[in-house]
């Protein structure tokens, strides 16, 4: 493997609240290489959400290191949450505003970006005015925006119908490709993580621990209806499902 972009060493997170208290992740262990596209699967409330919010920053570790190595680490989550009074450039625009990106900059940017994911004509319409895969394209726009090394993607397509959810399959793939990301994945979709994922990573049921690791060298581009993806999404839904079952969930 190369240069490491993520290494999370032993690190648990418990949450508490006031009474109880709720082990969510327990001595995840895990490097993820520059450039890779590592998916993480689990059943429901493994902590996969909750890694990938410790990763960002967003909650204080409760035991454990997660290093980045002061790379840009960017945030996408299962709902576009676009604020519904801008524009789709305006949304993308944001977070370099918040940097201070000169006003002209930052609109040349967005429009770029824009074009990237196959939004160049509707740079002007709001997020009522775009359907549930336009305002996915926004939100990866946006989280392009921040110029980030890592993206962290949780569950990002899994409410959109499956055609849509397969065209951005493959702008993902594309930009991830194009611009040397590192990007760690959270689905549910066993066949998703194996279309797009250069690794799948299986976490146990509550607490979640790394149970398992699958490398995909399945040759890209890859279609999700193709039979070697079939046969290894089999593979590892029979190892998620013994993880649930071994859990009783």
């Amino acid at each position: 493997m190369g240069d490491v972009a993520i290494q999370i060493r032993s690190v648990s997170q418990t949450y508490h609240d006031g009474r109880s208290s709720l082990l969510a992740l327990d001595q995840v262990s895990l490097d993820v290489a520059q450039g890779e596209f590592v998916c993480l699967l689990g059943a429901s409330g493994c902590g996969k959400s909750t890694l990938l919010n410790l990763i960002v920053g967003l909650y204080r570790i409760t035991a454990g290191t997660i290093d980045v190595g002061g790379r840009r680490v960017a945030l996408m989550f299962q709902e576009p949450a676009l604020f519904p009074w801008l524009t789709a450039q305006k949304n993308v625009e944001m977070g370099m505003r918040f940097r201070g990106v000169p006003e002209a900059e930052r609109r040349d940017k967005a429009r770029e970006l824009l074009r990237l994911v196959h939004l160049e004509g509707f740079a002007e319409r709001r997020p009522h005015e775009l359907s549930g895969g336009m305002r996915q394209r926004v939100a990866i726009a946006r989280a392009l925006a921040q110029e980030a090394d890592v993206l962290l993607m949780d569950e990002p397509f899994a409410a959109l119908d499956a055609m849509t959810r397969d065209v951005l399959h493959d702008e993902i793939e594309t930009i991830w490709s194009r611009r040397a990301m590192t990007v760690l994945f959270v689905t549910h979709n066993v066949r998703e993580a194996v279309r797009l994922g250069d690794r799948v990573v299986l976490l146990s049921s509550r607490p979640g621990r790394v149970v398992a690791e699958f490398p995909i060298e399945i040759p890209r581009p890859r279609a999700s209806e193709s039979i070697a993806v079939a046969e290894q999404a089999g593979r590892i839904t029979d190892a998620l499902r013994q993880e649930v079952r071994r859990h009783g969930r």
